[in-house]
């Protein structure tokens, strides 16, 4: 993709999000909330962590904890204790509640809707401000970008980037800011599926033609 032109880079982006979205008509984020705060909380939950874990802890958590105060009220101890099973259990109480604890001290409880205002919050980066600002406000920054959005735009010749800020501004270089928020579930819903980190079905893959890593002949070779 280095030799390819821009545009040249965008009529490829094009034709990957044509396919992955018949491909993947339902595909979302799959992380359970109702509101702002419930997704920026279980955002944070899932670093290191599965979804499924996360949706299996907030099932609870959502029940007991509804409002900011209610995060910053209880003892760390005790919100370390509902959340443990996610892992990194006494990192992700400590953000939690002092993301709480300003939210509700600066913004009246309210989940800010811009990036500058929620990459303040302790323990948020861009990552979790994304996701939040795409799929609870509708309202993107960029584009998402996770272990699975970094592998396939690898792999798809998206970006020859490793950091995900960078990733990230190729992304949203060549995908419609329209696209910003489904685009990545797209590629995250293949990559759980199909485009798997140590065992691609490089066969079964609905891009393959369009894949530069699908040279690499048989399935299950590392790419």
């Amino acid at each position: 993709m280095k030799n390819r032109s821009n545009e040249e880079k965008k009529r490829h982006a094009s034709k990957i999000l044509k396919l992955l979205k018949r491909e993947y008509p339902d595909a979302r984020c799959t992380l359970n909330y109702s509101n702002p705060l419930e997704l920026l909380i279980a955002t944070i939950l899932s670093a290191q962590c599965t979804d499924e874990r996360v949706n299996l802890v907030t099932t609870e958590l959502f029940r007991k904890y509804r409002r900011c105060e209610d995060f910053v009220k209880v003892p760390q101890t005790e919100l370390e204790t509902d959340i443990r099973s996610t892992g990194f259990y006494r990192n992700k109480a400590k953000a939690i509640q002092g993301t709480c604890r300003m939210i509700s001290e600066e913004r009246g409880g309210r989940v800010p809707d811009d990036l500058e205002s929620l990459l303040a919050l302790p323990g948020v980066a861009r990552k979790t401000a994304n996701v939040v600002l795409g799929n609870a406000f509708n309202n993107p920054a960029g584009v998402v970008v996770d272990t699975h959005v970094q592998r396939l735009s690898n792999r798809l010749g998206l970006s020859d980037e490793k950091q995900p800020e960078k990733i990230e501004r190729d992304l949203s270089e060549l995908v419609p800011r329209k696209s910003w928020v489904q685009f990545p579930h797209l590629l995250i819903a293949h990559g759980r599926a199909i485009c798997k980190a140590r065992s691609p079905l490089c066969s079964e893959c609905v891009l393959e033609q369009l894949c530069p890593s699908s040279l690499l002949k048989g399935d299950g070779m590392k790419v």
